[in-house]
């Protein structure tokens, strides 16, 4: 049986129209007679059969048929999409064309949209076991044998200048789900506005990134995207659209807001609160081995001075953005921008001089650069973004480890063995640096679902893994087992911390500790109240643990195979 809310769902998200899209909504006369289609009933669970060992996939006798499909079709009025991979073309069969493959090889990725507009496309291709295949890099939008919920076309925005909302009274602006980053720029900049938003031009500003926290260059200052939201409309597994604010659903508005997306119902718009607009001003620095520095323990006792002052640039509501490359020859790359909201130039270049000072001090002897400034929201551009093999794993490292110089030094050494490790293996180091305290995440932010580290952060340390296209699934698994070596470097000097689950590892271990702390035992029990069918799966998800993907090739956390019980029941 069909439940309700997928085709509640394909009725609004392919809807691509002015109006907003919760105007369009599945009724008991749209599904009439065809009794493989009803709305939920919480009372009756029966819809995934308790003795199921695996959900069907194509080809199974319990798979629909295609006169199923067709009548669930019509009762969405033919909105139901069946694409066929671009890649294709590629590949020995009938879609098979060399100037398309070429095409897609030599030119897709500098053509506006073409991936983005893809409703097949997977932009981390090692989830589908390096194959070819939204903006999810630990495969909770992707799965065999699924349906997918394509939210893509959600592009209604309205600025709402006067908001109430319990404790909050001032401007906040509605936007569809499918509204992606570099829009909401450019509706800030038409409206003289300042919007949390992720700084992925491509990435979506509701869904995934908000419902696992959402992070960018301001939130030192305002908070998470988590914090921003006051009223999130949602469908839920019954079938239902339901609005969750702080007086009404106050479980779901909880829940989906930090504790993690795709498993208590389907974003369709959200109401975000807006600020004045606000300058931020950016101070870069740049060190190199050999040269200037052709000391490697100076470059590192250099990249450690950065980052230890980096604790008053979060005080100060900054934010740093960080790269370390290992390469050939011990030689390394350390590039960092420094973000201030609100502040001059001439504040900013005052503000760091102490760190040049520092830096001076120990050999090395680079300029305090006047720093460029720019209005938050300006506008911009959208597409470019195209399938990539890059694996997340990440900690959020508290600020207890700047607190205390020996557990500073020794977090230090963790991530200098790590990223010493990436020039042979393929892999580099990514700090991202932001405090989005509870005292910045005022109301109702303060109390969500973000998981507690997230509130006691300094670094969200990550080791960009790039997955070798082609490898043998052995080779992957060797890979990931290398992998975690390294990554336990960092648990190991930040124990209950936590990991931020958008850009973190499907194989993290311990995930529900890892992605959720503290919250997960009440948010496994909101999943099952909304959602007690286990409609809703996504890898690491919560309430996922009771199923796994058998991957048919054989990849580490790939999800490209059956979804089947961990426990069969007999």
């Amino acid at each position: 049986m069909f439940i309700a809310t997928l085709t509640a769902l394909f009725s609004c998200t392919f809807a691509d129209v002015v109006l907003r899209p919760e105007a369009f909504q599945l009724s008991r006369d749209d599904i009439g007679d065809f009794s493989d289609i009803a709305f939920g009933n919480a009372n009756d669970v029966a819809s995934i059969d308790p003795d199921t060992e695996c959900r069907s996939i194509p080809g199974d006798p319990g798979w629909p048929s295609e006169g199923e499909w067709s009548r669930l079709n019509a009762s969405i009025d033919g909105a139901l999409l069946k694409p066929e991979p671009a890649a294709a073309t590629c590949y020995p069969g009938p879609d098979y064309d060399q100037q398309r493959c070429r095409f897609l090889v030599e030119t897709a990725a500098s053509v506006r949209y073409f991936w983005i507009d893809d409703p097949l496309v997977a932009l981390a291709e090692w989830t589908q076991g390096s194959t070819n295949t939204g903006h999810d890099f630990g495969g909770r939008s992707v799965g065999a044998g699924s349906l997918s919920i394509w939210v893509h076309h959600l592009k209604d925005f309205e600025l709402l200048p006067e908001y109430t909302q319990g404790n909050y009274t001032g401007p906040a602006v509605r936007y569809g789900a499918g509204i992606e980053a570099w829009e909401m720029y450019n509706f800030m900049a038409a409206n003289g506005i300042t919007l949390v938003a992720p700084g992925g031009s491509t990435v979506g500003g509701a869904g995934g990134w908000l419902s696992s926290g959402g992070h960018c260059s301001i939130t030192s200052t305002f908070g998470l995207g988590a914090d921003q939201a006051l009223s999130i409309e949602v469908v839920t597994a019954d079938g239902r659209l339901v609005t969750a604010d702080p007086e009404t659903n106050t479980d779901l508005f909880w829940a989906l807001r930090g504790g993690g997306g795709a498993t208590y119902g389907i974003i369709t718009s959200v109401i975000m609160k807006a600020y004045a607009p606000i300058n931020l001003t950016t101070s870069s620095l740049a060190l190199r081995t050999p040269s200037p520095i052709s000391d490697i323990d100076t470059f590192w006792q250099a990249v450690s001075l950065y980052y230890r002052f980096c604790a008053d640039i979060l005080d100060a509501g900054g934010y740093g953005f960080s790269y370390i490359y290992p390469g050939a020859d011990n030689s390394y790359r350390f590039t960092t921008s420094s973000q201030f909201p609100g502040k001059t130039p001439s504040e900013v270049r005052d503000f760091m001089q102490p760190l040049y000072d520092e830096l001076d001090r120990i050999g090395v002897n680079v300029v305090n650069p006047t720093p460029t400034t720019r209005v938050f929201g300006s506008p911009r551009g959208g597409g470019g973004d195209r399938p990539v093999n890059t694996r997340y794993r990440s900690r959020l490292l508290p600020r207890e480890n700047w607190e205390d110089d020996e557990l500073f030094n020794r977090t230090m050494a963790a991530i200098r063995e790590a990223t010493e490790g990436g020039y042979e293996n393929d892999f580099y180091f990514h700090g991202t640096l932001t405090s989005p305290t509870e005292g910045v995440a005022g109301w109702p932010g303060r109390d969500s679902a973000v998981i507690p580290a997230w509130r006691n952060n300094r670094m969200h340390a990550m080791l960009m893994d790039l997955q070798p296209v082609g490898v043998t699934a052995a080779e992957a698994r060797d890979r990931d087992a290398m992998m975690q070596t390294y990554m336990q470097l960092l648990r190991d000097v930040s124990p209950g911390a936590g990991s931020y689950m958008n850009e973190g590892d499907p194989g993290e271990p311990n995930w529900q500790e890892a992605f959720y702390g503290e919250h997960y035992t009440r948010l496994l029990e909101i999943k099952r109240a909304r959602d007690p069918w286990g409609l809703f799966w996504a890898p690491t998800t919560v309430g996922s643990e009771g199923w796994e993907v058998q991957p048919v090739d054989g990849y580490p956390n790939s999800q490209n195979g059956r979804l089947c019980r961990v426990t069969p029941l007999s």
